[in-house]
């Protein structure tokens, strides 16, 4: 399975979990639950993942290092600034929110069994080894910033 590390891109894993959302939705209609309000708390869900995501990006972008987390190796700097002080990946933070306020408005209880399967999916194939070359890159920087800031929130 190592071959799954750093090789997806994490926007694309979102349109691929948000497609299958969308799917088991589609399939599982018995799964529907009662949607008070879903629509709204799906919309806030999305925007406070946007504004996280591109709140993170900009980070990155102040800090002039790669945004693309698939070479990590290409870092100029660990960052520690901004969204980076609450969370160590805000950008996946961010995606994750956006994919809670999909599973909100779609409001299919098999939409949110998918969530797990995408912080388990980063945590496994993007997070880690993104770490394990943060750590080699930056040791001493990176292991006392991991030991102050969590990795989600």
């Amino acid at each position: 399975m190592l071959a799954l590390e750093l090789r997806i891109p994490p926007v694309i894993q979102v349109v691929i979990i948000g497609a299958a959302m969308w799917s088991l939705s589609s399939f599982f209609p018995a799964f529907n639950a009662p949607s008070i309000a879903t629509t709204a708390v799906g919309a806030i869900f999305l925007l406070i993942g946007i504004a996280l995501a591109a709140l993170g990006v900009l980070e990155f972008r102040k800090a002039n290092t790669t945004v693309d987390p698939r070479f990590p190796d290409k870092s100029s700097q660990l960052v520690e600034t901004g969204v980076y002080r609450i969370s160590r990946n805000p950008m996946y933070l961010g995606f994750l929110l956006m994919l809670s306020g999909w599973a909100f408005y779609l409001m299919n209880y098999m939409a949110f069994v998918l969530l797990p399967v995408f912080v388990l999916y980063m945590n496994t194939y993007q997070i880690k080894p993104e770490e394990k070359y943060m750590m080699q890159k930056f040791s001493k920087e990176f292991k006392a910033y991991a030991a102050r800031v969590r990795r989600w929130i």
